[in-house]
């Protein structure tokens, strides 16, 4: 073809894309959209894929994910979606059929959390076809967990698989180098005073991974209201072992937490609300919080101060609310 014909079709087809209306230009030229369900995840996928996909989440800044009833439009977003990806496990518990639906409707599926060996993994009191889903509350495993995402995105999008595995590596860097500071943060407390106390069962990867002892007045799903007699047994052991604080949850309502001090301070022990952690949600959209590297130095910077640890007053990379 000689030289004025290419120039001529390449004309033709400016014009004709032109020509389609407002909207179809902008599908025609949009990156595939990626759908996370909850912060954690999205944060994975868009440091994985960057500007190759165009990623959303559904379930916002302070949500929790496991009372979470999608609406006609949220179903609707699910199946709009070139790819879904979920944590799994459970946590979007009020979710499966949809996600369910979803894949047999051929779309692709993946469940970060589920493409870790069971093994690696803490079992669910509650369904023994589950484990533990708060896998991000460890960075090594969350860290792990992005390569299944990334081997997802590789064979959905073979030729940028190089640019999957670049992300890998940058993403895991980060999240070595938030693991360390954790270590050397958490590392800081007391002996007798590395107990976590929390609104429910989140932080159990935590605290294996950092060497606390960790306990909750609800489960690893927050359906079940909180009991009365755990309130108290908790109070005993926060009376007992003279704990200076407790921790809320942006996502779960400190009622029961709040019950806790006031228990205490009826016995004389001054217990302290120590923070309001991020569990099942991450900040708001635009903040430093509102990043996996922004949840986890919150809640590292904050458990250890309150603790009685040593930490920089605004976290790991000082981008810390003040």
């Amino acid at each position: 073809m000689n030289t004025c014909s290419s120039v001529r079709r390449r004309t033709l087809l400016g014009a004709a894309v032109l020509g389609l209306p407002a909207r179809a230009q902008a599908q025609a030229r949009r990156p595939p959209l990626a759908l996370a369900t909850v912060g954690m995840v999205g944060d994975m996928v868009r440091s994985l894929a960057g500007p190759h996909l165009h990623t959303e989440t559904l379930i916002g800044e302070g949500v929790d994910p496991h009372l979470f009833r999608p609406t006609r439009n949220d179903i609707s977003r699910l199946l709009a979606a070139d790819l879904v990806f979920g944590n799994g496990h459970r946590l979007e518990g009020r979710m499966g059929d949809v996600l369910e639906r979803a894949r047999g409707a051929g779309k692709p599926v993946v469940l970060v959390a589920e493409t870790l060996p069971r093994a690696r993994l803490r079992a669910s009191p509650d369904y023994p076809d589950a484990a533990d889903p708060h896998v991000w509350m460890d960075p090594t495993l969350w860290a792990e967990a992005a390569g299944g995402a990334a081997e997802a995105l590789a064979r959905y999008m073979p030729a940028q698989q190089a640019t999957f595995a670049e992300g890998l590596a940058a993403f895991r860097t980060r999240l070595a180098r938030l693991d360390a500071y954790g270590r050397e943060a958490l590392g800081s407390i007391p002996a007798p005073q590395r107990l976590l106390v929390t609104a429910h069962d989140a932080f159990a990867y935590f605290g294996a991974r950092y060497g606390l002892e960790v306990d909750s007045i609800q489960g690893l799903s927050t359906e079940a209201e909180a009991n009365l007699a755990r309130i108290e047994a908790l109070v005993r052991t926060l009376v007992d072992r003279q704990v200076p604080a407790v921790f809320a949850e942006s996502s779960v309502p400190d009622r029961a937490v709040r019950a806790l001090i006031e228990g205490a301070g009826a016995r004389g022990q001054r217990v302290a609300l120590g923070g309001n952690l991020f569990s099942d949600s991450m900040g708001r959209p635009g903040t430093y919080e509102g990043t996996y590297e922004g949840m986890l130095d919150h809640n590292i910077t904050t458990i250890a101060r309150a603790l009685g640890g040593r930490v920089p007053a605004r976290g790991l990379n000082g981008r810390l609310a003040a």
